[in-house]
């Protein structure tokens, strides 16, 4: 098998309309951590993410999304209904989901894989933490951007993939300098960069409005809904 890495964006309601989308594909205790969402807008962006992410790992084991368990653990206090998600049954493929408001995002691959979404009208908001989440190199180039907000937004979404894979925690964010890396996409094109032996993936989705980041040890690829 191929070693590969992939990761997808999508609006939850274009992943709950896909045939054979839906609760149904969640375990019992999937459906009742989303059952406690006060709101049915953050009910189904819950759902559509763990539909996503499992429809992405279908993608690599080449099996049906309705075969596939995934489940979460948390290091720290032991819980399953939290933490890092997995697939007990297939602990060869790594899966990572994230989600925003009516947005999703969900990875997959052969090695440790993290990834995060944010709207991109949120960057002014998050602006306000900037302090004691960036490295001083980082917020100098966030200071000194045409467009601070959107520069923040890209930082933040890849120190918080970095968070998914691993390889630092929120307290830690501030210690992580990712200022070696360009803030600007080139053309607007997904930009793949290295950082201390990962591949980093970032790009705006202008068409859903938001901004994401997956990074791995092998260098992750966009696939389209249409694709999984």
């Amino acid at each position: 098998m191929t070693s590969d890495a992939i990761a997808t964006v999508a609006t939850s309601a274009d992943v709950l309309r896909r045939p054979g989308a839906g609760e149904h594909l969640l375990t019992a205790l999937e459906q009742e951590r989303a059952a406690r969402f006060r709101y049915e807008s953050g009910r189904a962006d819950f759902i559509a993410a763990h539909v996503l992410v499992r429809l992405c790992a279908a993608r690599l084991l080449g099996v049906p999304a309705a075969g596939l368990t995934l489940a979460q653990h948390c290091p720290d206090c032991g819980k399953g209904d939290h933490g890092k998600p997995y697939l007990p049954d297939h602990p060869g493929i790594e899966v990572s989901l994230s989600h925003t408001k009516g947005v999703v995002a969900a990875a997959a691959g052969h090695r440790p894989i993290g990834v995060d979404v944010e709207l991109t009208d949120r960057g002014g908001t998050l602006l306000d933490v900037a302090p004691r989440v960036l490295a001083e190199a980082e917020l100098r180039q966030v200071r000194e951007h045409a467009d601070p907000a959107r520069a923040f937004l890209r930082l933040w979404v890849r120190k918080e993939a970095l968070i998914k894979i691993g390889r630092t925690t929120l307290d830690g964010l501030a210690a992580v300098d990712l200022s070696g890396l360009p803030l600007d996409l080139p053309g607007g094109r997904p930009l793949l960069s290295p950082f201390e032996g990962l591949r980093l993936l970032d790009w705006v989705d202008e068409a859903h409005g938001t901004a994401v980041a997956a990074v791995s040890e092998l260098a992750p690829r966009v696939v389209g809904l249409d694709d999984l």
